[in-house]
């Protein structure tokens, strides 16, 4: 049974608020189901979990963007997707039995032309598995850029709003443009989905009000949640003037996943607090009795997948990488960022600790070299601006006071890196810094570590006896930092 703020969501997301178009239905259809959808819009008295012509369990793993990369070709104007092998969507594959069928929905990173949006999905699915979700340029814009990254992203990292200068004040309009981009996502989803047989997966924060559509359509769906982005304590989310709907549409899944006991304690919390819920250890597992149903809590840290990791560290071109940087700093030391480009990564501070250390321990100038790979901004707000111009203003001051015509103390790889090459750096970096202010589950330490170890071509690319000591410095006190006497020989 789904709760009673459906009513409420189906209200903002039918249209009468935002400028969404109706009639036909913009989405282009992948497949058709018997007794499930037709060429019209959905019938309201078509009974929900009727059987379909699927027999066998099917993954459906839904998230705000899809595991792809994207683009067009400037000669022939064709598009061109290759597979994002850094997405963590990918690895989840890997989790299932091999027979077992994985179908990906989502948003694409790049805007499609409505004429051609039928077809790219249709060529999604047959080559990728992928089922493509096209939002209006406006909803996008609103849901993504505004309620995700203004809103719910500053919040869920304990920013509130207390000046204009960092997040925005709350925008109803955005709200609305998020709850009417959820049910854009179950749509998509209702098209392709056997209610029976099939496991649905969403994940993240963009997509927590679309259990909601996807229970009030088909009420016995296998539906799970995870949540990536860490959840702020009740006293920090109770300043969300939507708390409730948020966390009802969350009830409305059957599992709800987090990286540490400390982010469900804090959804259990708010439960507690704002819907008044209890919640009790069910069979060895945290139960929440939402609406006659039972909401399992599970916490499910997140990890890194050895073999895919391993085997890039084989690749010609990361052996001809780690060559190349071993040779570009011979006879130094190499310190080693990998980061998005937001406030909580605090790329900034780790330039401001490494500027205290060369102030403070002049024998180490001239033989250090940090190395800040930064990550594709995911939004384009004033705080991401504010980041980036911060971030190149202090590596712009260390390399004048500390650098020479031949040295530059920071070097600021900020663009796509690949794969070979982020996995090259791990393998001939020293120290690698991760110093996020706060962060849901950062992957880059297992990687670091499993690079470090390197195999029989990175041993003979970094000119390292096979017998020797495997030695790796992940630092995750910049404190330590100023600290360690690593450095000395």
């Amino acid at each position: 049974m789904a709760s009673n703020s459906c009513g409420n969501f189906l209200g903002l997301a039918s249209g009468e608020l935002l400028d969404v178009p109706q009639t036909p239905r913009g989405l282009p259809r992948v497949m058709t189901l018997p007794r499930i959808i037709s060429d019209g819009n959905l019938s309201s008295d078509v009974d929900s979990d009727s059987k379909s012509s699927f027999c066998c369990e099917r993954k459906i793993i839904v998230a705000n963007m899809l595991p792809l990369h994207a683009k067009k070709d400037n000669g022939t104007s064709e598009w061109r997707f290759s597979l994002d092998e850094d997405s963590l969507l990918l690895q989840l594959k890997d989790g299932f039995p091999p027979e077992t069928e994985v179908i990906y929905v989502g948003s694409l990173k790049v805007e499609i032309e409505a004429n051609e949006q039928e077809e790219v999905a249709q060529r999604l699915l047959d080559e990728f598995k992928c089922v493509p979700t096209f939002l209006p340029h406006d909803i996008q814009k609103k849901f993504y850029y505004g309620f995700c990254k203004q809103q719910l992203w500053p919040l869920f990292h304990y920013l509130l709003p207390m000046c204009s200068d960092h997040g925005d004040r709350f925008d109803r309009q955005l709200w609305q443009a998020y709850v009417c981009a959820n049910k854009l996502f179950a749509d998509r989803i209702m098209e392709i989905v056997n209610p029976e047989d099939d496991f649905i997966w969403v994940h993240d924060y963009h997509l927590m009000v679309l259990p909601t559509f996807l229970r009030k359509r088909y009420n016995r769906v296998k539906l799970g949640f995870f949540h990536h982005s860490p959840f702020p304590s009740s006293e920090i989310y109770r300043t969300l003037p939507v708390r409730d709907e948020i966390l009802k549409g969350l009830l409305n899944s059957d599992l709800i996943g987090f990286h540490t006991f400390d982010y469900a304690r804090h959804f259990l919390s708010c439960c507690g607090r704002m819907l008044g819920l209890d919640y009790g250890s069910k069979r060895g597992h945290i139960g929440l009795d939402y609406f006659g149903r039972t909401v399992y809590i599970k916490i499910l840290p997140v990890g890194i997948h050895m073999g895919r990791l391993e085997s890039v560290l084989d690749l010609p071109s990361t052996f001809n990488k780690v060559k190349e940087i071993r040779e570009q700093f011979k006879d130094k030391k190499l310190i080693l960022g990998v980061d998005d480009m937001d406030i909580f990564k605090g790329i900034s501070l780790k330039l401001l600790a490494f500027e205290q250390l060369l102030q403070l321990h002049t024998e180490f100038q001239g033989k250090l070299v940090l190395v800040q790979i930064v990550n594709p901004a995911r939004s384009c707000g004033k705080d991401v601006q504010e980041a980036k111009r911060e971030t190149y203003t202090t590596a712009e001051r260390i390399n004048e006071i500390y650098g020479s015509p031949d040295y530059e103390p920071v070097i600021l790889i900020d663009r796509h890196a690949p794969r070979y090459e982020k996995t090259a750096y791990y393998a001939a970096a020293e120290c690698c810094i991760v110093n996020a202010v706060r962060d849901g589950m950062n992957l880059v330490p297992y990687k670091y570590i499993v690079c470090r170890q390197g195999s029989l071509a990175m041993d003979e690319a970094l000119g390292v006896k096979l017998d020797s000591a495997r030695t790796s410095m992940l630092v995750v006190s910049v404190h330590w930092l100023l600290t360690v006497s690593e450095w000395s020989n």
